[in-house]
C-alpha cells in the first residue's frame, strides 16, 4: 500500500500534495498557520509565493475567504495575525455543496426529499 500510495502522489494532484510539493515545501515553504478545517498554509521566504496543504480532498472552495485573500496577496497578514473584522449578519463559511445529494434544493423541488402537495395546480384527468 505505502508505494502505491507514493506513486499516486507522484502523478496525481488531487490525493493530497506531489511529491514535488512537498520537497518544495520542505526546502523553502514557511508555515504561516492552519485554518478550522485542518488545512496548512505557506510561504515562501519574504512572501512572494503562498500556498495551501489541503487536509483531505483539494477543493478550493474548502478555503475560507480570510485565507484566500491572503493567498491571493489582497492582504499581507495572514487571519492568523490580522483576523478579519466580523459583521453580525455574516454567516460561518461552507464548502460547495453543488452536485451531491447535500445540494440547496428549493421549495417544491423535485429532488427534496418529501416535496409538498401543491395547492394551486389541480391535475387534469380525462372523464
Amino acid at each position: 500500500m505505502g508505494i502505491l500510495n507514493t506513486l499516486l502522489r507522484a502523478v496525481t494532484w488531487w490525493n493530497g500534495q506531489t511529491l514535488n510539493t512537498q520537497l518544495f515545501t520542505w526546502r523553502k515553504g514557511e508555515k504561516v498557520g492552519e485554518d478550522e478545517a485542518g488545512n496548512t498554509f505557506f510561504q515562501t521566504a519574504g512572501g512572494k509565493r503562498r500556498w495551501v496543504i489541503f487536509n483531505g480532498e483539494a477543493e478550493a472552495s474548502r478555503v475560507s475567504p480570510d485565507w484566500h485573500g491572503w493567498l491571493h496577496h489582497t492582504w499581507n497578514e495572514p487571519p492568523t495575525k490580522a483576523p478579519l473584522a466580523r459583521k453580525a449578519w455574516e454567516k460561518p463559511h461552507h464548502a460547495n455543496l453543488t452536485g451531491t445529494a447535500l445540494a440547496y434544493a428549493p421549495k417544491g423541488s423535485m429532488r427534496r426529499a418529501e416535496p409538498k402537495a401543491r395547492q394551486d395546480y389541480e391535475a387534469w384527468s380525462p372523464e
